[in-house]
């Protein structure tokens, strides 16, 4: 009995001892497939050690993803920036928010049938996405570069009834995101959200003829995010996926392979001491609050 009962003990301490870490438990995430589900692949080892285990499936569109996480059947989505999270939680009545902030994707502008902006004829072609934020974000990169000017204050809800000048005399084709990519072998120019434009083989250091400055304020605005039902922002999961992939192994991957085409998102100096500001501002009011009661009682 005395050794029966010992190999049950040593196999019990054998099999303790390989499993790395409690299980925690399932993370469902829906993912574009560059550089979002290659960025979570790389995360997966980290979570594991961690006892959690991360299921990705990848989705070509940016509709499901925000519907599946809104119905439940998924706890985040990594794909979108919070203007398109907002845009399409008024068109679509989803109760999405931001739960992390994780990388920028640089929009460029790249070559078609013709590689210099300065080639444009009048009836050229330039491609552009159609969803309400992206085609703004393109219609805002081509005034910056001197191809069109739109109606003052039109900003991030543009859209080509904003053009106001257009001295070239191009059109503007309006595209599914993810078909942009694929007509430019057809039109003079194409301006493509980052992911897209890695999946059709752009470098944004090399292809490029303008992109937005990781110093702009398009890196705050555009910074794609950890999304989650409201409510779900303080999950477990996700504040250890969010964690991750804000981690220096995360970053250090990104950079390594994106050729300038995904940055890591850092919040800036002034984010931080505006945040520290706003706590030091809450606590000195709860403080003036609790000596207003003492006073009272």
């Amino acid at each position: 009995m005395k050794k029966l009962a010992a190999a049950v003990l040593a196999g019990a301490l054998a099999a303790s001892m390989a499993v790395p870490a409690a299980a925690e438990g399932t993370i469902k995430v829906a993912a574009s497939a560059t550089p979002h589900a290659e960025i979570l692949e790389q995360a997966k080892p980290i979570l594991e050690e961690q006892g959690w285990e991360l299921d990705v499936t990848v989705f070509n569109d940016y509709v499901q993803p925000n519907l599946v996480v809104e119905s439940g059947d998924f706890d985040a989505n990594y794909f979108q920036h919070v203007p398109y999270l907002e845009s399409f939680n008024e068109e679509q009545g989803t109760h999405l928010v931001d739960a992390g902030d994780i990388h920028y994707e640089p929009f460029g502008i790249y070559p078609g049938t013709k590689s210099s902006l300065d080639e444009l004829e009048e009836g050229d072609v330039i491609a552009v996405p159609n969803d309400t934020t992206n085609e703004a974000r393109a219609l805002l990169l081509l005034q910056d570069n001197g191809v069109l000017t739109l109606k003052e204050g039109a900003g991030l809800t543009a859209t080509v009834n904003d053009i106001e000048e257009n001295p070239k005399g191009v059109k503007i084709q309006e595209l599914e995101a993810a078909q942009v990519s694929r007509v430019k072998d057809e039109v003079a120019f194409v301006v493509l959200n980052g992911n897209y434009a890695l999946e059709a083989g752009f470098s944004v250091a090399k292809d490029s003829i303008a992109y937005e400055s990781s110093d702009s304020e398009a890196a705050k605005t555009y910074v794609n995010i950890i999304a989650v039902k409201e409510g779900n922002e303080e999950n477990e999961g996700i504040k250890a996926l969010v964690d991750v992939l804000k981690s220096d192994e995360i970053k250090t991957f990104i950079k390594d392979n994106y050729d300038g085409a995904v940055i890591p998102f850092e919040e800036s100096e002034d984010a931080e001491a505006a945040e520290e500001t706003t706590e030091a501002a809450t606590e000195a009011a709860e403080e003036t609050t609790e000596a207003a009661t003492e006073a009272a009682e």
